[in-house]
């Protein structure tokens, strides 16, 4: 039998390079001043999990959390 211990990361944690819409949860380049999916500027670097949405139309998960496009989204945005 394998003892495998799960640990739940409670610090911060993201891509380098990369930031999420606090508005939609896009995650887009650093130096994106706009955001693609809905044109807000209000942007966090501190976002935890990461959801890549490949289409939206086929996917549970997208349709779940309310996502209709394609693009990579942060599951909790501080």
């Amino acid at each position: 039998m394998i003892n495998v211990s799960r640990r739940r990361f409670t610090g911060k944690r993201h891509l380098s390079g990369y930031k999420a819409c606090r508005n939609c949860k896009m995650i887009v380049p650093d130096d994106a001043e706009t955001c693609p999916n809905c044109g807000s500027t209000d942007f966090s670097n501190e976002w935890n999990g990461l959801i890549i949405v490949i289409d939206a139309d086929k996917s549970c998960m997208a349709k779940s959390l309310g996502l209709s496009k394609p693009g990579m989204y942060a599951i909790n945005v501080v």
